[in-house]
């Protein structure tokens, strides 16, 4: 029987109504330079709507942008998508050769970019065949107009005046393509994710509600203030912006990330909620100002990499709140999040980190299962690794013109995350590695990210890298990259020796360790991604060249 009923389209503009009627005076702060409230943010976003029908931009086009976390960018996280269009979020911290290759395969009509990314876009330019127009912008208007060889150029304030703010959003499907964003691998061409309207609106309303199961003190509530410390141009800034503008939160922008001025900022601000990667955390908690500023109402949920112990213990000297979450770009990313059941809410800060370190439990409407090369569910030992795999109302269906890298991401309707992990009795995911991270040493599987955590621990460690070495009796074994502290010294006599001590209480397997010497390097830095994950595949070229001298 045919519905004669409304049919209610699940779309990224329920957030922005719900926050314009339940807050609208809220506050919207970018930096130290300026403010609009959610009633202004509104009407900007209107004018940038009729914007881009002045600039020839259809429903279904693409529009990328190269930007930093700005009002600017925010403005354009719901214009683009609300008129229709596919907003694609440039990834700048990409090579050049790949963001070059993401706006051709996006085939964006239009490009919005900060001048710090100027000369990158001007280098391209004569190989970006399907723009046709690019709009500049800038927090300092007094060198206007800029200088540029790029054709068709308005600046974005400029061309926010020549339109008005009565516009009318148009209605869309909930099933409309929404937002693209790249992700890259080791090797190949970056693929391009896309998300529906109806699985950002799925992934923020999981997020809240998933938040609102903590005990009192540290759920995400309406009115608090936010800020958001991952980049937009990542995975929509796991989709934090949508559900603090429907809570009615105030936002801070910090734009260009600046370690000093984002500490004051959450001084200052008093700022109750972040998320970010956990090489950003790393960099603020261990700045030398970060003693001089209370922190202490702050939480933060951490991806990207592992959240190891050192760095939560680090936190809570601070008074943080600090909790791993798990996912990747094709999740949207939220997949698990390492937070507590009602029967550990007693328990004592310092014992609560054993959770939130964890990879976690599923967030709201969020599945996942480890298994065997045969399907077969692991048991939940704590010590039976299997692959991961996922499935959600967000989850990604597909990627971007890749039909075929389609068909391999998902099998027998469930996504394939490529990492591996295990249970532990009580349901708590643990990922021990990626798959092609993954060390086999004797027929047997040894996880780096949990040597990593017991070798971060040492005092004298900032940070460390865990690899797979080829050995001619055992296949391979493990090597530890490790970067010390400044003024800080060690060997690996002084590492292994405090390895044993985990290995005596059952945390890791006594053949776990890496052998003394050759299973330890000393760095200066470990090196990492655009993300903030560590790159072994540097590692392991750094290795092999070592050996080869």
């Amino acid at each position: 029987m045919e519905s004669i009923g409304y049919q209610y389209q699940l779309t990224l503009k329920c957030f922005l109504d719900y926050g314009m009627m339940f807050n609208p005076r809220q506050i919207i702060k970018y930096r130290d330079e300026l403010q609009f409230t959610y009633e202004e943010h509104f009407e900007r976003v209107k004018k940038l709507s009729n914007a881009l029908k002045y600039l020839g931009v259809e429903p279904g086009d693409a529009v990328g942008m190269l930007e930093w976390d700005t009002y600017r960018y925010l403005e354009a996280h719901w214009a683009i998508p609300l008129s229709g269009s596919l907003f694609h979020t440039v990834n700048v911290r990409m090579s050049p050769e790949q963001i070059e290759y993401c706006i051709n395969h996006a085939e964006d009509k239009v490009i919005f970019l900060s001048t710090d990314f100027l000369p990158l876009v001007e280098s391209m330019q004569d190989k970006l065949s399907t723009v046709k127009a690019y709009v500049i912008m800038t927090d300092d208007r007094s060198h206007l107009p800029i200088k540029t060889t790029l054709p068709n150029v308005i600046e974005y304030e400029e061309l926010l005046s020549q339109v008005n703010a009565d516009y009318e959003f148009p209605e869309i499907s909930e099933n409309s393509r929404a937002t693209l964003c790249y992700t890259s691998g080791t090797t190949g061409n970056p693929k391009g994710v896309v998300f529906t309207h109806r699985d950002l609106f799925m992934h923020a309303i999981s997020i809240g509600m998933t938040w609102g199961l903590f005990p009192n003190g540290m759920e995400y509530r309406a009115n608090q203030t936010y800020m958001m410390l991952t980049p937009m141009f990542h995975v929509q800034a796991w989709g934090g912006p949508y559900l603090a503008f429907m809570l009615g939160n105030k936002f801070i922008l910090p734009g260009k990330y600046e370690p000093d001025k984002i500490l004051r900022w959450l001084n200052d601000e008093k700022v109750d909620f972040s998320h970010c990667v956990t090489t950003i955390l790393h960099m603020l908690l261990f700045h030398p100002d970060a003693q001089k500023y209370d922190l202490s109402n702050w939480h933060v949920a951490l991806g990207g990499a592992k959240l190891n112990r050192q760095l939560a213990e680090r936190a809570l000297e601070l008074g943080i709140v600090a909790q791993s979450c798990y996912g990747m770009t094709e999740t949207c990313p939220a997949m698990t999040l390492g937070m507590l059941k009602p029967e550990h809410y007693e328990l004592s800060s310092h014992d609560r980190i054993k959770y939130f370190i964890k990879s976690g439990i599923p967030w709201v409407f969020a599945q996942f299962r480890v298994v065997d090369e045969d399907w077969n569910d692991v048991p939940h030992d704590d010590k039976t690794v299997g692959n991961i795999v996922v499935r959600t109302p967000w989850c990604t269906h597909e990627y971007f013109k890749e039909p075929e890298k389609t068909k391999e991401l998902w099998k027998n309707n469930w996504l394939n995350t490529g990492d591996v992990g295990m249970i532990d009795k009580e349901g708590y995911l643990m990922v021990t590695d990626r798959n092609k991270d993954a060390i086999k040493s004797g027929g047997e599987w040894i996880s780096t990210l949990t040597l990593e955590d017991v070798i971060s621990q040492y005092p004298p460690v900032l940070e460390c890298a865990v690899i797979g070495i080829p050995d001619e009796k055992w296949d391979e074994r493990p090597c530890a990259f490790i970067a010390l502290k400044e003024g800080q010294q060690a060997t690996p006599e002084d590492v292994n020796n405090w390895m044993l001590k985990f290995a005596e209480n059952g945390v890791i397997e006594k053949w776990w360790i890496p052998d003394v010497p050759t299973g330890y390097i000393f760095i200066d830095a470990i090196p990492h991604n655009y993300i903030g994950k560590i790159e072994k595949t540097t590692l392991r070229k750094m290795y092999a060249d070592m050996n080869q001298k």
